[in-house]
């Protein structure tokens, strides 16, 4: 086996999530992250990790909450949530939302609440 490793691009039917998990450790990587792709009002559900996740707006508006805060986003803004503190985003555009998710660890480590 070469040195490259290669995650292709995978279509999935309409009635399947759009959003991409990548684990780092299956591929000898430090890194994991989700490329997500939502619709106009969906986001994900709030939860939290033990590292800090920053977030890379590709396209779209998302509102992003964590902690108490809540601050709007729109595409080539990236957003950073600390360690161990409650989090979650929604698309609040009128188009889809894609968003580059990063988790500096080999695995994705989350904890829904």
């Amino acid at each position: 086996m070469g040195m490259i490793r290669v995650r292709r691009h995978r279509e999935v039917a309409p009635e399947q999530s759009r959003t991409v998990r990548f684990q780092g450790r299956e591929f000898g990587a430090p890194v994991s992250m989700f490329l997500t792709d939502s619709a106009p009002g969906m986001g994900s559900r709030l939860h939290r990790h033990p590292y800090p996740e920053t977030w890379v707006v590709r396209e779209g508006e998302a509102e992003f909450s964590v902690g108490n805060e809540r601050s709007r986003a729109s595409a080539g803004d990236i957003v950073v949530a600390p360690a161990n503190v409650p989090h979650r985003f929604v698309n609040i555009g009128e188009g889809r939302l894609r968003l580059l998710c990063i988790h500096p660890s080999d695995t994705i480590v989350q904890e829904d609440l």
